[in-house]
């Protein structure tokens, strides 16, 4: 455990923001993380929990205490003839996590490559892309309660997953504090290539044998081409939710608006690509100074260097309302505002 006092966070998230913490702990072993919770639970105090730095917004100085989760270790617990499952400490990278699945013939995770964060914070937000979620390798997780500092066992229902939710984001939100995650894995792979530009991708680069590398491979290719690499260009990725409408009110923006892509959700519901509504409204590649929304990809919003997080946030503000004006969808943020 390493403890630090008024650090600047900014090496700690993907935006680059220069933001301070009145104190920054780094714990790499569990019974120091519980001890750490139940100690500021009862002093009255919620300690700010990041993993990666991924999927955060800092809009202003922490005055309290950062505890950056370093728990590590990636170990395979039990196996039948289909699936093995793997626990992983919620500190890994996510990334390192799916090379490493990769590089054991573990299927199920691949279509998710190059997706930035900590395994922790995956089961958080119900990780997906290129048409696979989380939820579909997920058996369970263990979690710190912070009231008590006892750990607690969730599996897949418990965990209540929704698009890019889970009872960690609605009324179990601040309560726990995930240590680990246990995947259940595929020894044969069920590929998943139809969605978005895998197909054409796989075709293009000439590969006629279908393998979980192949495909991690081509993900890797396009999410490349269009989103910028945090380490160049401060971002978060994705920075809203794709909308949720019901078919009958898609059926009318389909009657003015003719091509916007539309996808089957739950019964009832279409989602709607937020990309494509932001770059019809004009915001694709718009720079305001130091920031903006990203040339190549309108949901990422981007820090080109010494923007500010509330410059950012107020440039979120302003595409919700006029995506609002446009189309009468309500955006929804991805990215956790701090």
């Amino acid at each position: 455990m390493q403890c630090f006092s008024n650090v600047s966070l900014k090496p700690f998230n993907t935006f680059g923001i220069d933001i301070s913490a009145k104190e920054l702990i780094k714990v790499s072993k569990q019974d120091d993380l519980a001890e750490i919770l139940v100690s500021e639970y009862q002093a009255g105090r919620m300690p700010l929990i990041i993993g990666g730095g991924s999927n955060v917004l800092f809009t202003r100085d922490v005055d309290g205490m950062v505890i950056l989760n370093q728990l590590r270790g990636i170990e395979k617990i039990k196996e039948d003839k289909d699936h093995i499952w793997v626990k992983v400490g919620a500190g890994e990278v996510w990334h390192e996590f799916v090379l490493w699945c990769i590089d054991h013939n573990l299927a199920g995770v691949e279509n998710m490559s190059l997706i930035p964060g900590s395994v922790g914070a995956a089961p958080m937000q119900n990780i997906g892309a290129y048409g696979v979620e989380l939820k579909s390798v997920f058996s369970s997780l263990e979690a710190i309660e912070r009231a008590s500092g006892k750990t607690h066992k969730f599996d897949n229902p418990t965990c209540e997953f929704g698009y890019r939710s889970s009872i960690f984001k609605t009324h179990a939100k601040n309560q726990f504090v995930i240590t680990s995650v246990t995947f259940k894995l595929n020894k044969q792979p069920f590929f998943n290539t139809s969605y978005g530009a895998i197909e054409q991708e796989l075709e293009s680069s000439g590969i006629r044998e279908l393998s979980i590398k192949a495909v991690s491979d081509a993900v890797i290719r396009i999410r490349q081409s269009k989103l910028p690499d945090p380490e160049e260009i401060g971002n978060a990725g994705s920075f809203f939710k794709n909308p949720v409408i019901t078919n009958a009110a898609y059926k009318e923006l389909k009657a003015i608006h003719s091509t916007i892509p539309g996808y089957p959700a739950s019964k009832g519901y279409t989602k709607v690509a937020a990309g494509w509504l932001i770059d019809q409204a004009g915001w694709k590649g718009r720079t305001l100074g130091n920031y903006g929304v990203h040339k190549r990809q309108a949901l990422v919003l981007v820090n080109y260097g010494g923007a500010t997080g509330k410059q950012v946030f107020d440039l979120s503000t302003d595409i919700l309302t006029d995506i609002h004006q446009k189309f009468g969808i309500e955006l929804e943020r991805e990215v956790n505002i701090i």
